[in-house]
C-alpha cells in the first residue's frame, strides 16, 4: 500500500458546505455495495441478470430450501480480489460467515457475508484533489432480494402490501467500507465517483447506481472543529445517485448539529433518504456486530489465495484512473486535477491526448479540444491526425472556428486534416487583408473604438470582444483570433 505521507492530507476548511457552521466538522464513512457482473450468482448457477421477470432466476440454493448446499463462484472471488488490489488492499485468507437478522427479502433469514476475516483489508483511495481516504475492508457477500412496498409512502410502514423478488438474492457483491475520513459532501461524491471509475475500468461491474448495482450507505456524525472524537453516527441507507449522496450527508449533518445545539443528541439508527422531501427519515435502531450473531458458515471452506494467484491478479490490473490522470498531466505539464473531466470520460480520451502530445501537438490546445470539443467521443479521429490538426491551429494555418469544423469531420469520417481544410476552402488570411477590415470597422464604429482605447479596463475588454466578433463575422470565421488580438493591441498602442 502507498505511503500516505506522499499525498496531500490536509483540507482547506475555509471551503465548507453552507449547512455546516464553522464550529462543527463532518465525520463521514461510506459503505459502497458493488454487485459483480458474473454470469451466475455467488453460490449457485442461477443467472445474475438485471430486469428478468420476478422470481425467475431462483433455485433451491438461493431460496434456502432444506438440503441445498452452496458452491462458491470462482469468478466472483477473483473479481473481488482484483478490486481489493486496485484499492491498495492486502488480500488475506478469508472465511465466510452467517449474518443472522430478520431479512424479509432473504428466504434463508440470514446472509452469507464475511466478518472478522475479510478477503481485502487496509487499503486507500487518493482523490484527484490529493486527499487520502482510508479503506477498512472490501469483503465478499451475497446480495438480498428486493422488496416493493405498495402504497403512497413506498416504505413498509403504511404499505397496503409488499412484494418480494428473489432474483437478486444471492447475487455476488463486494462491500467497500471506508474509514471515517470524509470531511465534506464533495469529498464523498468524489470518492464514490472515483470508485465507480475504478470498478468499471476493472470490468467487474457496470456500477449503475440507477439499477442498484452500486449502492451507497453513508455513516454521518459531526464533532466540534479541531476535535478528534467520534460521536454517535447515523447510517443513511441505499443512496442511489451522487447528487442525492451530497444532499443527504449535508441534511443529516445539519440535523445532528441542531440536536446538539438544543441540548439533545442523535441516537444511533439507520435512516432513509427521501428525495422528494429533501430529508432523511428514521428507519430502525442500528445493530452492532454482536446483534448479528456471526458464526463461520459451516457449508463453505476458507478462501486461501496462493502467491501465484495474487501475482496473476496484480498482472491483470489495467491502468487505473489515478495513474491515467498522472500520465496525461505529466505529458501536458499540468496538475492532475486539471485533467479529471477528460480521464473520467474513458480511457480512449487520455490515450488520444498523450499520443497527440507525444507527436508534437501543443498540450494546452490538446486538453481544450479533449474537454470541450470531443465530449461525444473521438470517433474515427486518430492521434496522428489530431496532432497535425492542432499544429495547423497553433501555427496560424487555421482559426479556432475552422479547427473545430475540421475536427468534427475527422471525428465523423477520419482522414487528413490538411486535405479536409483545403476542401473546405480554409486558408490562413493575409494580415494585410485583416488590417484593412479592422480599419473599416474602426471608421464605422468610432465610439466603440474610443471606448476600447479608454481607461476603463472592463469596458475596453468588452469592446475588444465586440471588434473581434465583428471581424470574425466579416471573415466568416476565417480570421485567426490570435492575429486579431495582436492587431487590436497594436492599433491601440
Amino acid at each position: 500500500m502507498s505511503d500516505p505521507t506522499m499525498y496531500v492530507t490536509t483540507r482547506d476548511h475555509s471551503i465548507r458546505e453552507e449547512a455546516l457552521p464553522d464550529a462543527w466538522e463532518l465525520v463521514c464513512g461510506l459503505e459502497v455495495h458493488v454487485e459483480l457482473s458474473t454470469a451466475t450468482k455467488l453460490f449457485c448457477s442461477c443467472r445474475n441478470e438485471f430486469g428478468s421477470d420476478p422470481n425467475t432466476n431462483v433455485c433451491p440454493t438461493c431460496l434456502g430450501l432444506p438440503g441445498s448446499l452452496p458452491v462458491v463462484n470462482e469468478r466472483a472471488v477473483t473479481d473481488a480480489m482484483r478490486l481489493g488490489r486496485a484499492l491498495g488492499c492486502d488480500v488475506h485468507p478469508s472465511v465466510f460467515a452467517r449474518k443472522n437478522y430478520f431479512y424479509p427479502d432473504m428466504p434463508k433469514d440470514y446472509q452469507v457475508s464475511q466478518y472478522d476475516k475479510p478477503t481485502n483489508a487496509d487499503g486507500e483511495m487518493i482523490l484527484a484533489s490529493g486527499i487520502r481516504i482510508g479503506i477498512e475492508r472490501a469483503h465478499i457477500e451475497e446480495d438480498t432480494g428486493k422488496s416493493t412496498h405498495v402504497g403512497e409512502s413506498g416504505r413498509i410502514h403504511g404499505a397496503q402490501y409488499s412484494l418480494v423478488d428473489y432474483n437478486r438474492a444471492g447475487v455476488p457483491l463486494v462491500e467497500i467500507v471506508s474509514c471515517p475520513d470524509v470531511r465534506t459532501a464533495e469529498e464523498a461524491r468524489a470518492y464514490v465517483a472515483e470508485l465507480r471509475n475504478i470498478v468499471t475500468a476493472l470490468d467487474v461491474s457496470d456500477a449503475k447506481m440507477e439499477e442498484g448495482s452500486m449502492r451507497v450507505d453513508a455513516n454521518v456524525s459531526v464533532r466540534p472543529t479541531g476535535s478528534d472524537e467520534l460521536r454517535t453516527r447515523c447510517e443513511i441507507k441505499n443512496i442511489n445517485s451522487l447528487n442525492s449522496l451530497g444532499r443527504a450527508i449535508v441534511y443529516e449533518a445539519e440535523r445532528h448539529i441542531a440536536l446538539y445545539d438544543s441540548g439533545e443528541a442523535p441516537r444511533q439508527e439507520t435512516r432513509h433518504w427521501d428525495e422528494g422531501a429533501g430529508r432523511t427519515r428514521p428507519g430502525r435502531a442500528k445493530e452492532d456486530a454482536d446483534d448479528y450473531r456471526y458464526f463461520a458458515e459451516p457449508d463453505l471452506v476458507p478462501l486461501v489465495p496462493s502467491a501465484d494467484d495474487l501475482a496473476a491478479i496484480d498482472a491483470s490490473l489495467p491502468l487505473l484512473p489515478a495513474a491515467r490522470r498522472q500520465r496525461l498531466a505529466t505529458a501536458a505539464g499540468v496538475d492532475p486535477s486539471a485533467v479529471v473531466v477528460i480521464v473520467d470520460r474513458g480511457e480512449g480520451f487520455d490515450d488520444l491526448g498523450v499520443a497527440a502530445i507525444e507527436a508534437g501537438a501543443d498540450p494546452a490546445r490538446v486538453l481544450v479540444h479533449l474537454e470541450q470539443n470531443l465530449a461525444d467521443g473521438p470517433g474515427k479521429l486518430d492521434a496522428a491526425a489530431f496532432a497535425a490538426l492542432v499544429t495547423m491551429e497553433t501555427g496560424g494555418d487555421l482559426s479556432s472556428t475552422q479547427t473545430k469544423e475540421v475536427l468534427a469531420e475527422l471525428v465523423a469520417s477520419g482522414g487528413d486534416p490538411a486535405a479536409i481544410a483545403t476542401a473546405k476552402g480554409f486558408e490562413a488570411m493575409d494580415t494585410g487583408e485583416l488590417e484593412g477590415i479592422l480599419d473599416g470597422l474602426i471608421a464605422e464604429h468610432a465610439d466603440e473604438w474610443a471606448r476600447y482605447c479608454g481607461d476603463d479596463p472592463k469596458d475596453a475588454k468588452k469592446m475588444a470582444g465586440f471588434f473581434t466578433g465583428a471581424i470574425m463575422k466579416a471573415t466568416r470565421g476565417q480570421a485567426d483570433g490570435k492575429v486579431v488580438n495582436q492587431l487590436l493591441g497594436a492599433r491601440k498602442s
